[in-house]
């Protein structure tokens, strides 16, 4: 069986054997999964392979691009400047960007970037992945936009370019990047191993993603001034991308967040445990409180699944991995990780992995973490 390491008590032994059968099967390659409680590591394991060859193991410091798992950290970003003064949740996003007016915008509010009800949610063509890493100019490009649906009445999945939007909201507010104000405000002070923009000195302990399988989804059917498709191929997204030097440094805060599941459930473990860990507050609790105010439910126009989404984070579980009911806040990343602040039982479950599934949310590893977490927790 593939060795499980880490720290864990013997409760979670059943947990650890599962994650041994899903690298030994082959589902995985390199794997982490976190939990804490009340703030404070409970589990925090890991194993499998660094390396597409099996040559290199997944070790304590192996991170990797979790994809949009990043936009928890941007979002979490957003809602401690809000915390700060800085920003007004319900407040037009001209009011601090006046660009982003354009093209009919002017009603765009900062919780509709945070809540993918922008309808911005990629860039017109022509596009490139290259354009997307050009962050200045990309962002640019968003302000000069037209709304591809009413800003405010659906929710569009903002795949690429969320991290673009509230980067330029925290930049102007703050004056430093997105991938800074998380550095100096969120990860350092918690001492949390993830990076919006990867400097060149820990690029030797990414363990690169392997691409997955094509999309099941087929959206030929679909004119193509609809939203999918405007998002999906602008620009497409490239797993391979994420190899690039230029990409792990640019500041993508959509989707080139690199981390493990150690660090993200560290980070997140802000909004699970009121706002506070370790002596450090990020947020008050009516701060969190606006996370779960519903600014969309039904059908996302780019996802096509049933999804809620509050300020920041999806709120309801619906084709996702079982979950209690309760105050719940989540989301995850392309190919499966996924990040789970449980409320109600101060809880905090990640999942990152390196070998991506061809789900845009959650795979099936993820789905036996939440449960059997869920089953030994209670």
């Amino acid at each position: 069986m593939a060795e499980i390491n880490g720290a864990h008590d013997s409760r979670f032994d059943e947990l650890t054997d599962f994650l041994s059968a899903q690298i030994d099967s082959e589902h995985d390659l390199g794997l982490s999964v976190a939990l804490t409680i009340d703030g404070s590591s409970v589990l925090d394991v890991w194993g499998g392979w660094a390396d597409h060859e099996r040559t290199v193991a997944w070790t304590e410091n192996t991170i990797t691009n979790v994809w949009s798992t990043t936009k928890t950290m941007t979002n979490l970003s957003a809602l401690v400047a809000a915390e700060r003064g800085l920003l007004d949740l319900d407040a037009p996003v001209a009011d601090y960007w006046p660009e982003f007016a354009a093209n009919g915008k002017q009603g765009v509010l900062v919780r509709h970037l945070l809540s993918h009800t922008s309808g911005v949610s990629g860039w017109d063509q022509p596009v490139t992945i290259d354009d997307v890493i050009d962050v200045p100019a990309a962002t640019a490009r968003l302000a000069e936009q037209a709304p591809w649906w009413e800003p405010g009445t659906a929710s569009g999945y903002h795949a690429l370019n969320q991290g673009h939007l509230v980067g330029e909201l925290i930049r102007r507010t703050d004056g430093r990047s997105l991938g800074t104000f998380f550095a100096e405000e969120i990860a350092g002070p918690l001492d949390a191993d993830f990076h919006i923009g990867l400097p060149a000195a820990h690029h030797h302990r990414v363990s690169n993603v392997v691409p997955p399988p094509p999309m099941a989804a087929d959206l030929s059917a679909l004119p193509p001034e609809h939203p999918a498709i405007r998002t999906f191929t602008g620009p497409v997204a490239s797993a391979e991308a994420s190899w690039r030097t230029d990409w792990r440094q640019a500041e993508i805060g959509a989707a080139n967040g690199h981390g493990n599941a150690r660090s993200v459930a560290r980070v997140q473990s802000v909004v699970s445990n009121g706002g506070e860990v370790d002596g450090v507050r990020l947020l008050s609790p009516a701060t969190i409180d606006r996370i779960f105010e519903e600014q969309s439910s039904g059908v996302d126009q780019v996802l096509f699944s049933n999804v809620r989404f509050g300020i920041g984070y999806a709120l309801e579980a619906e084709n996702f991995p079982t979950m209690p009911d309760g105050r719940l806040c989540f989301w995850g990343g392309w190919g499966g990780s996924v990040i789970i602040n449980d409320l109600d039982r101060r809880m905090t479950i990640a999942y990152m992995m390196n070998k991506m599934q061809g789900d845009i949310l959650g795979n099936a590893t993820a789905a036996g973490v939440v449960e059997r977490i869920y089953d030994i927790v209670g």
